[in-house]
């Protein structure tokens, strides 16, 4: 919506009243524009809610459900939901047996998400020079690991060199943990340490 005098879109919602029928429903806006101070209506027509087939991924288990949305809105990877299990990141959009980025609701067959309600479960590799001990650590999703960080896992304390990313490998900057996939490291002959891990252990894979 923009004000049709100006073209802001920065608006204030004075007031807002909705209208149905068997198909769509009506939500009729008393607008204020923070640019000019016009005041106007606006109404926006979208066709009612219906239930998507929603899968959500938590951890190693894949949950099955329903969310409803309007056919109206558009869907892209990335978009977060609330479902009846939590809010939930969508990271895949099937239409007629293909995987898309960003589509219409309508044309949407199934819906795959993320919980984003639980910790992010990553892998964590330790270099022993041609053995390597494998973790799977849980961590808050917002917790944040650099290439260079020194780092105390189980009875090892490494450096970490390449994190492994949703998209890239990253040598340098960081990731939050719900973004990771794997973390390389590689042990140092250090006593101190930025961190442990020890406790975020979920099970050591190898």
């Amino acid at each position: 919506m923009e004000c049709p005098i100006c073209g802001s879109d920065e608006l204030e919602i004075l007031n807002s009243k909705q209208k149905s029928s068997k198909k769509k429903f009506m939500e009729e806006y008393l607008l204020k524009c923070g640019e000019c101070g016009h005041v106007f209506r606006d109404i926006i027509s979208l066709k009612k809610p219906k239930p998507y087939r929603l899968i959500i991924s938590e951890q190693d288990k894949s949950i099955k459900t329903t969310i409803d949305l309007s056919p109206s809105d558009e869907l892209a990877c990335g978009d977060i939901l609330l479902s009846d299990l939590g809010q939930v990141e969508v990271t895949g959009i099937e239409i007629k047996d293909k995987r898309v980025d960003k589509a219409k609701l309508e044309d949407v067959d199934t819906i795959w998400a993320l919980s984003i309600e639980i910790p992010a479960r990553i892998g964590f590799s330790v270099d022993l020079h041609g053995e390597v001990d494998s973790y799977k650590l849980d961590l808050d999703r917002d917790f944040e690991i650099a290439p260079g960080d020194i780092v105390k896992i189980d009875n090892h304390i490494v450096k970490v060199h390449v994190i492994k990313t949703q998209d890239r490998k990253l040598t340098s900057g960081f990731a939050k943990a719900g973004v990771i996939k794997r973390v390389y490291s590689k042990p140092v002959k250090f006593n101190n340490f930025d961190y442990d891990l020890t406790k975020d252990i979920f099970k050591k894979t190898s």
